[in-house]
């Protein structure tokens, strides 16, 4: 076996639990290794993104529906590429490492594609959203609807030590780099000229504030004490700011290329439920497609400016 075989197989193997589940679509010396793909999308709905009547639909690829209007969609066209050269695993209700979907088995499933090679430029991860974290209280935000919606408890700060919402304050920097930290090194060996890049989630409410709304049949949907979610939504921002200098890789602050146009905003960018003033099948509180347009449009400037 030659010696830059062994070396591929050795770094795989550190990757420890990862390593378990990537290797087996990990390059070999016998087989021709891939030359990769331009761009890699690795994500969750915001990246995917959905209509409202999928939620009807129990079938398909995982889940995995990229409307024609997702970021990734729109980013591949404004960059000019082929479909072909680029690979999208994102899917609704995908997690770093919670459950279903996850970051590794996605980074699988664009390794048993051929994603990954010297030719591979930009690789974006948006995650985080759905997944549990703090041990003590294993709640979602995929399952904190419930309480953004509970006009008589609300849904201030006790929501989460009560186990109704996520623990903002256990979402981290170092806690959001430990779960993607064996990925990254994995992505840096088999796509060493790629740009890793962690793609943030647009407003949804203005940073620090305490109430919540959505549109909901053409109608402003408010709750008040909504500070358990909209303090996991800040939190998130700024743990994957954090882990991104952690390891050494970006992000991309899609608050910014969105502020102000938050949900009920007016000009809001993001979609109600089965709301006029957006787009009335749009997946609720997810980008309309001109969010996804100012993400897809700052995306290309960052790459742009390599």
């Amino acid at each position: 076996m030659k010696s830059s075989g062994r070396l591929r197989l050795l770094a795989a193997s550190t990757v420890c639990g990862t390593a378990a589940v990537l290797a087996a679509v990990a390059p070999t010396a016998v087989a021709a290794e891939p030359d990769g793909k331009t761009l890699v999308v690795l994500g969750d709905s915001f990246s995917a993104n959905a209509e409202i009547l999928d939620l009807l639909d129990t079938g398909g690829d995982v889940g995995c529906k990229h409307v024609p209007t997702s970021w990734p969609t729109q980013l591949t066209q404004r960059l000019g590429l082929s479909p072909d050269d680029v690979e999208d695993t994102s899917c609704q209700g995908a997690s770093l490492d919670t459950s279903g979907w996850t970051l590794v088995h996605q980074v699988k499933r664009a390794m048993s594609e051929g994603a990954f090679g010297p030719r591979t430029r930009t690789v974006t991860i948006q995650l985080g959203m759905n997944d549990t974290w703090g041990a003590d209280n294993p709640v979602g935000m995929n399952h904190a609807v419930t309480c953004l919606i509970d006009l008589a408890a609300g849904c201030g700060p006790e929501a989460a030590t009560q186990g109704r919402t996520p623990d903002p304050e256990a979402i981290t920097g170092p806690a959001y780099a430990g779960r993607v930290r064996q990925v990254v090194e994995y992505l840096r060996y088999y796509a060493p000229n790629a740009r890793i890049v962690f793609v943030g989630y647009p407003e949804i409410h203005t940073p620090g504030q305490e109430s919540a709304c959505a549109g909901v049949l053409g109608v402003d949907f408010v709750q008040p004490r909504a500070g358990a979610i909209t303090r996991v939504l800040d939190h998130l921002d700024t743990a994957q700011r954090e882990a991104a200098a952690l390891l050494n890789v970006n992000f991309f602050d899609s608050r910014a290329v969105t502020a102000g146009h938050g949900a009920c905003a007016p000009d809001s960018w993001v979609d109600g439920a089965f709301d006029p003033r957006t787009e009335p099948l749009g997946f609720p509180w997810h980008p309309s497609a001109r969010g996804d347009s100012a993400v897809a449009a700052g995306l290309q400037d960052w790459i742009a400016r390599g």
